[in-house]
């Protein structure tokens, strides 16, 4: 349960402010459409975070245990100094607005996810929590979490927002993961 709560809360919290947060935005001002959107950001997500955990439980898995509490901590640390860095929309001018709200949202989500920080956590927290299934669903509830109040309350939630302070929270969080990967290493040999 740990992977599951620990993926969704860090999650949730990188995804204020993200570029995927704008994409939302966009989509409903764009189609109208909430439920189409919604369901587009479940299986893009589904598909993007199943991949990149399995990529981080692979990679934990060959590389010597010695190693994996140092490369973790630095790869949060490198996630937590990344979230401080706003995201900017660039979403206005895609190809695919004209496959519908549904389709566009899967195949624009997936691809702002490639690359994207949640992306980079979601490989990270794969390979630090073994039940890589649980780090899956926790990083899907997070961006559905991040992304549905977007899509319900729109413009006027994106106006209130304090992203400025989200990112700060969300860079303390994987500070504290890193800490906590580190302190259970050197606690375990």
């Amino acid at each position: 349960m740990d992977a599951f709560l620990a993926s969704t809360l860090a999650v949730a919290i990188a995804e204020i402010g993200d570029k995927t947060q704008l994409l939302s935005l966009f989509l409903i001002a764009r189609y109208g459409q909430r439920l189409p959107i919604i369901l587009g950001i479940l299986l893009a997500t589904l598909l993007n975070h199943a991949l990149s955990a399995w990529i981080g439980a692979w990679v934990a898995s060959w590389l010597p245990d010695a190693w994996l509490p140092w490369i973790l901590t630095v790869s949060f640390i490198a996630i937590a100094l990344w979230l401080l860095i706003p995201d900017k929309d660039d979403s206005e001018s895609s190809r695919f607005l004209g496959m519908g709200a549904f389709m566009a949202t899967s195949v624009m989500f997936f691809l702002a996810e490639i690359g994207d920080k949640t992306q980079v956590a979601t490989v990270v927290l794969a390979a630090r929590y073994a039940e890589t299934f649980w780090v899956i669903m926790g990083t899907t509830v997070g961006m559905l979490l991040a992304n549905v109040p977007v899509i319900m309350a729109g413009r006027w939630l994106m106006e209130r927002l304090p992203l400025a302070t989200a990112r700060v929270g969300a860079s303390l969080l994987f500070v504290v993961l890193a800490v906590v990967t580190l302190w259970g290493a050197l606690v375990n040999s």
